[in-house]
């Protein structure tokens, strides 16, 4: 075992939040086990008036963490699961999923308003292709506007007026303590999340064997093979993090039950079942039914 452990990470209050609650974790499995936080600033981070879906690139928060990794100026990176691109970058492994909070999306209006009271035309802020396409087959009169900050930006740009509306993460707020501030819990299937959204992800070199005895206690095997599903679905679909795709996955008495959607011309979702040893295979089936037979839940 490593006498400290880097943990890199961004430095925005949310993500500073989720590496407590992994330095937390190691720290009851290992008490004497020291911890470092470093803060690293991503191209995301760096660039925060450039809309994501314009960014025009993969690993928009991450790529800056991996790299990092990769040149052994830190020993394990804590990532929101449903920033990191698909295709891990060689020499690199997720090796533990430890937590996922509410997978949910919500929306904060200003007005206390639920989305279906909304006045027509009303702004609604989000980063997310997905989810301006799910508020637009549920309220086609509402204009979804693209909105770029942390957490605690959104919700101050709403309060000052510059939307009626925003549609964010449950996860962030609740790890933030600002689950008070939620108007409405967006539902499935109209409001899938997006594959990972709520999970943390542990990634380290795959040849560090003292970082993976580390974070081994941390995995949630049920958890792990439920996000796996849910970016099996991601990846064979074609998508990138920010595609308007929608899965949420989990195991429920041995078996891995995985709803997953495609929002836009048409909509498209359904649920599915599969083996926990092979969840990628549920997601490539999953994939392979909602964009060839137009399936519909």
């Amino acid at each position: 075992m490593p006498a400290t452990l880097r943990i890199g990470t961004r430095a925005s209050p949310l993500a500073r939040a989720q590496t407590d609650i992994v330095r937390d974790a190691l720290a009851r499995h290992h008490p004497d086990l020291a911890v470092e936080t470093v803060l690293i600033a991503t191209s995301g981070d760096q660039r925060p008036e450039v809309p994501i879906p314009a960014a025009g690139e993969t690993g928009f928060f991450t790529s800056s963490i991996q790299q990092a990794l990769l040149d052994g100026e830190i020993d394990l990176a804590v990532h929101s699961l449903k920033d990191l691109p698909i295709a891990e970058p060689d020499g690199l492994v997720v090796a533990s999923v430890p937590e996922r909070a509410d997978p949910r999306d919500v929306l904060i209006s200003r007005a206390s308003l639920p989305l279906s009271e909304l006045p027509d035309g009303a702004r609604v802020g989000t980063s997310s292709l997905r989810r301006a396409e799910q508020v637009r087959a549920v309220r086609p009169d509402l204009q979804p506007a693209l909105i770029r900050g942390n957490v605690a930006t959104r919700v101050a740009k709403l309060d000052a007026g510059e939307f009626d509306a925003i549609v964010l993460a449950a996860a962030g707020l609740i790890r933030l303590g600002l689950e008070g501030r939620v108007t409405e819990w967006l539902a499935a299937p109209a409001f899938l999340p997006a594959p990972g959204q709520g999970a943390l992800a542990i990634e380290i070199r795959e040849n560090d064997s003292r970082a993976r005895a580390a974070v081994a206690p941390l995995d949630d095997p049920d958890l792990h093979a439920a996000v796996a599903a849910e970016r099996g679905f991601l990846a064979a679909s074609g998508g990138g993090c920010n595609a308007p795709l929608g899965a949420l996955a989990e195991v429920r008495d041995g078996v891995l039950h995985l709803s997953a959607g495609r929002y836009g011309d048409p909509t498209a979702t359904a649920a599915f079942t599969g083996r926990p040893d092979d969840p990628a295979a549920l997601g490539q089936h999953a994939a392979r039914r909602l964009l060839n037979d137009h399936a519909d839940a």
